[in-house]
């Protein structure tokens, strides 16, 4: 094992995928070398992602390969147009040669974003590899479900499919509901799907790579990448329904039937509550999604009191997570109108009555610095680890 934890030789270690960071277990099996030889072409692109141009010398001190490994694999690198050479470093103070840099061809592939978690649209967008978004295109999503539905997700990925000037690397797409890791929507009732082999059928259409996640993972694995998050955070998506995606140490957590975060028909508290549309009364849903609470405020009802007695339910549900899973961060993804202030701080207020001080009176409740592109820029991410390895 190098000084950097990287296999080496083949026999070192055990990788394993996920959309988060690569971890790195004690080895079960014999590990075969172009099994470790993809491994290293790993961590030299996580590398470049993250530091940004390096010389080829300080490739190998960074991740701990030997100049020759580096040398092959900046060289495949290079061809296949993931990175590229920048010209010789300016620096007086080192003798010798000058090193020439490199970096991550970050205009050199495209990826294209869906998110399907609004109502009423489906949301594109072409995506760069620094998570940039270049265009943009919308598709009318009000009514359609079923083949309908999938069809319009069809043309909308074919529209911006279309406008890639550079090589796609992948499709990432955001889809409310559960989805399992083959990327099928085993159940979303808002859009008459159930068992959706999506990805299949992006697949088919387009002969690339795809990766389709629900809506809310992408959302936590964006606001990670790209929003400067901790490593152990949930990020709760408030909108017609209300949901969550948890990341711990970074990795995604999906649970045992994939409905890992489906916090929305939770019962906060034992008082009754509005009929939910699952059947049952008092569902957090009840109280946050986005057309219960402006119906309250329409209703002439105090503004202070409805977004109080929302953050309130949202703690009474959180308290439980934090607690057992000790997180660092929750992130609010919806309209700041509606999360931010009064309901925010009613979070916070019952998290701190309902939690022990000692170990989570330091968790932060804020707003998402991402606004309505978070499951865009979080299906990047996922084309990214997925694709390249690199988050």
């Amino acid at each position: 094992m190098s000084s950097a934890g990287t296999p080496e030789r083949a026999d070192s270690a055990r990788v394993v995928e996920s959309f988060g960071p690569r971890r790195v277990l004690r080895p079960s099996v014999k590990v075969l070398p172009e099994q470790a030889r993809a491994h290293n072409r790993s961590l030299v692109l996580q590398t470049l992602y993250r530091s940004g141009p390096l010389s080829r010398a300080d490739l190998a001190r960074e991740t701990g390969l030997t100049r020759v490994t580096i040398g092959d694999l900046v060289g495949e690198l290079i061809a296949e147009s993931l990175a590229h050479e920048l010209g010789v470093r300016i620096d007086a103070t080192r003798p010798g040669k000058p090193a020439t840099l490199v970096d991550l061809h970050r205009d050199g592939h495209r990826i294209v974003g869906l998110d399907l978690s609004d109502t009423d649209v489906f949301r594109g967008a072409l995506i760069d590899l620094n998570g940039t978004i270049l265009q943009r295109r919308d598709a009318d999503a009000r009514g359609l479900t079923g083949d309908e539905a999938t069809a319009a997700v069809v043309e909308l990925a074919r529209s911006l499919v279309e406008l890639a000037d550079r090589p796609l690397l992948g499709i990432g797409v955001g889809s409310p509901g559960i989805v399992d890791l083959s990327g099928t929507v085993l159940s979303a009732p808002n859009r008459g799907w159930v068992d959706e082999a999506l990805q299949a059928r992006l697949e088919r259409e387009f002969a690339t790579p795809v990766i389709v996640a629900n809506d809310a993972n992408a959302a936590a694995l964006a606001e990670y990448g790209f929003g400067g998050a901790s490593a152990d955070l949930m990020l709760i998506t408030v909108g017609y329904g209300v949901g969550a995606g948890l990341l711990l140490d970074g990795t995604p957590l999906f649970g045992s039937r994939f409905a890992a975060g489906e916090i929305g028909h939770v019962v906060v508290g034992t008082d009754g509550g509005d009929a939910c549309a699952c059947g049952k009364r008092g569902c957090l849903e009840t109280w946050l999604a986005v057309p219960r609470l402006t119906a309250r405020l329409d209703s002439g009802l105090d503004r202070e009191t409805v977004l109080r007695q929302a953050g309130e339910r949202l703690g009474i549900a959180l308290a439980p997570i934090v607690g057992a899973l000790n997180l660092s961060e929750v992130v609010l993804s919806g309209p700041p109108a509606l999360l931010e202030g009064a309901l925010a701080a009613a979070t916070v207020e019952t998290l701190r009555q309902r939690t022990m001080a000692q170990f989570h009176g330091e968790l932060t409740v804020r707003m998402t610095s991402l606004g309505e592109d978070i499951v865009m820029r979080g299906t990047a991410v996922m084309v990214l680890s997925a694709r390249l390895g690199v988050s």
